[in-house]
C-alpha cells in the first residue's frame, strides 16, 4: 500500500541546514556537510547522472531514497527562486539543472501562483497555493500505486508530521554539530515514532521510523 514518507539528513543538534542560507550557499554555513555521506556513494552519483562513488551501507540507503516514489512535495524555499515570500522569478527553474533527479511530478508549496514547469527526464514542478493537504492530495493522485515523498525542507516536513499526514520518517544522522540553522521537529507535537530500521556506517547513522496512528 502506498505511503507518505520523508527522508532527510540531520545534524546531531537537530538541524537540516546551517545558518545564513542564501543563493550562493543554499544549505547555509556548514549545511553541505550533512550530505557528504550521499555524495560519496555510487548510487547517489548514478541517480544524478554522474560517475564515481563507493558501494556499501550508505550506497544501499541512497539507492532506496527515491525507489518506489511516484510524486514529491517540497517547500518553496527548497525549490528556491525568491525565498519564502514574494512573486516568482520566472527565470528560476530550480537548483538541479535541466534534468532534475526526481523524474516524477513535484508539488511545490507556495503563496504565489505559477504555471507548471516541465523539465527533462519526466520531472514537472506544479505550484500549489492552497495548502499542504491539497498538495498531498494532488501528489497521491499523481503517484498512483507508488509512494509520495515529502522532500523538505524542515518546515515542510514539520507541517506534515504535525498534521498527522506522514507515515514514515527516515533520518540520516550525521556526526556534525551546526549550532544554528533550520531545525527539524520543531512544533510537531508528540508524534509516536517507532523504530523500524537502523543501519550505520562511519559517515552516518540511518534510522527509519514509522509514525504510529491512534
Amino acid at each position: 500500500m502506498p505511503i507518505v514518507r520523508s527522508q532527510i539528513s540531520i545534524s546531531l543538534d537537530g538541524y537540516v541546514a546551517g545558518p545564513n542560507q542564501s543563493l550562493d550557499d543554499p544549505l547555509g554555513v556548514g549545511g553541505m556537510r550533512l550530505h557528504e555521506w550521499a555524495f560519496a556513494t555510487d548510487s547517489w552519483n548514478e541517480q544524478h547522472g554522474r560517475e564515481g562513488g563507493q558501494a556499501g551501507v550508505d550506497a544501499d540507503v541512497a539507492a532506496r531514497s527515491m525507489t518506489g516514489t511516484g510524486a514529491y512535495v517540497m517547500g518553496r524555499k527548497m525549490f528556491g527562486g525568491g525565498g519564502d515570500d514574494g512573486a516568482w522569478d520566472e527565470q528560476w527553474r530550480g537548483w538541479w539543472g535541466g534534468d532534475p533527479p526526481f523524474h516524477a511530478p513535484v508539488f511545490v508549496l507556495s503563496h504565489h501562483e505559477r504555471a507548471p514547469l516541465a523539465m527533462e527526464g519526466g520531472t514537472t514542478f506544479h505550484f500549489v497555493t492552497d495548502g499542504i493537504e491539497s498538495a498531498l492530495d494532488q501528489a497521491r493522485a499523481a503517484a498512483g500505486e507508488q509512494d509520495v515523498q515529502i522532500a523538505g525542507g524542515a518546515s515542510t516536513v514539520n507541517q506534515y508530521l504535525a498534521a498527522g499526514l506522514l507515515d514514515e520518517l527516515f533520518l540520516h544522522i550525521i556526526p556534525v554539530v551546526l549550532g544554528a540553522g533550520e531545525r527539524l521537529l520543531d512544533g510537531v507535537g508528540d508524534p509516536r515514532l517507532e523504530i523500524a530500521e537502523t543501519v550505520a556506517s562511519p559517515a552516518a547513522t540511518h534510522v527509519r521510523y514509522r509514525v504510529a496512528r491512534g
